[in-house]
């Protein structure tokens, strides 16, 4: 894959293609989660540097700079069960709860044609769980209600599976490796995994080195994982996602803009919050909210200076995200070297870090 003179359309989907070898994609997180490999790139010039090991992203932080992470949780969103009239095997995954409607919650249906509104499904031995099909929504999403004894979270965690993507094809034997370690506030259907790279004793020594850590909230959702499936980019409708930012947050980001200290975004959904907030009120405020923002070249970044994340699938919104925050011809550059040098890709694959600094050789 050469972009060297390449002639494309920036909206063009096909444009955010690239050829990954499926031994590429990895299905199992790295033993140590701060031992997964790191691959540095200039924002501008799109010069690359091979890390062996991602820890050695404290030599690229420096005193002062603010580090974003998404602090959201996922919740075993992936539920099975069967049809009360037919008994048919029915698998919903749990996107998002109506803020105004306890117990509604906006579901992916995996075999959507045969659920209609009225249709039963229950989880769990002697309906434990019952959900009923409210609404009918487009490409397979339905609004159901669920019924039950005691807490949902409790109930769900008994009964739900972690919603693990597609392509890792084996269930996790330690479901905490599908979190980060500071996940903290419930409500993911999928995780935000530019963090899984850090540990508790990596979070202590950026910040003996002086760099502030805070935290967003964005809950993942259809937003971020629906594919892309309009030639024009520009015709993909973002699905909405909740989010949320402390008055803490908000006042300690507007001091580092007004310092002029580096904000760093752990990953696409921390990005994605900030930006959102910088275009609604033009400086960061505590509030909370759904966000459809659609990042794609020629959006103007207004928060972050630097981005810490993974590498994404071809032809994804979170491809356009890292391509308009540096170049689409230096990320499928980059994408190329990392496949040559036998980098992992996707959920518990290996990390980028997207910076504007020189690096150094």
């Amino acid at each position: 894959m050469n972009t060297e003179g390449f002639d494309y359309d920036i909206y063009d989907l096909n444009s955010y293609y690239y050829d990954l070898p499926e031994e590429r994609i990895a299905q199992s997180p790295a033993q140590k989660r701060d031992q997964s490999r790191l691959l540095v790139m200039e924002k501008e010039s799109g010069k690359l540097k091979d890390e062996p090991v991602f820890h050695n992203i404290i030599n690229y932080l420096h005193e002062g700079d603010v580090l974003v992470r998404n602090n959201t949780k996922v919740i075993p969103a992936r539920l099975l069960g069967e049809k009360k009239e037919t008994h048919a095997h029915v698998e919903l995954l749990l996107l998002k709860e109506l803020p105004d409607q306890k117990d509604v919650w906006q579901c992916l249906v995996g075999n959507a044609r045969t659920v209609k509104v009225g249709t039963k499904v229950s989880f769990g031995p002697n309906d434990e769980l019952v959900a009923e099909c409210l609404e009918i929504q487009e490409e397979g999403l339905r609004l159901f209600r669920f019924t039950y004894e005691g807490i949902f979270l409790e109930v769900l965690d008994r009964l739900g599976k972690m919603p693990l993507p597609p392509y890792i094809h084996a269930q996790l034997g330690d479901n905490s490796r599908y979190q980060t370690v500071y996940a903290k506030i419930e409500g993911s259907a999928a995780a935000p995994t530019a963090g899984f790279h850090f540990t508790p004793e990596l979070f202590e020594e950026l910040k003996k080195k002086g760099v502030e850590v805070l935290d967003v909230t964005l809950h993942v959702g259809l937003g971020t994982f629906r594919p892309v499936k309009s030639d024009d980019i520009r015709s993909h409708d973002m699905h909405s996602e909740f989010y949320q930012m402390s008055q803490e947050t908000a006042e300690r980001l507007n001091l580092a803009k007004e310092e002029h200290r580096r904000i760093i975004a752990v990953g696409t959904t921390s990005t994605r919050t900030l930006e959102s907030v910088m275009q609604r009120y033009g400086k960061f405020q505590a509030c909370s909210g759904d966000t459809k923002l659609f990042i794609y070249p020629g959006f103007q970044f207004k928060a972050i200076d630097a981005l810490i994340t993974n590498f994404h699938l071809p032809k994804s919104t979170l491809v356009m995200l890292v391509s308009a925050f540096s170049s689409r011809a230096n990320v499928l550059h980059a994408y190329e070297h990392a496949v040559k040098e036998n980098y992992r890709f996707f959920s518990f694959g290996d990390a980028m870090f997207i910076t504007g600094e020189k690096i150094r050789d």
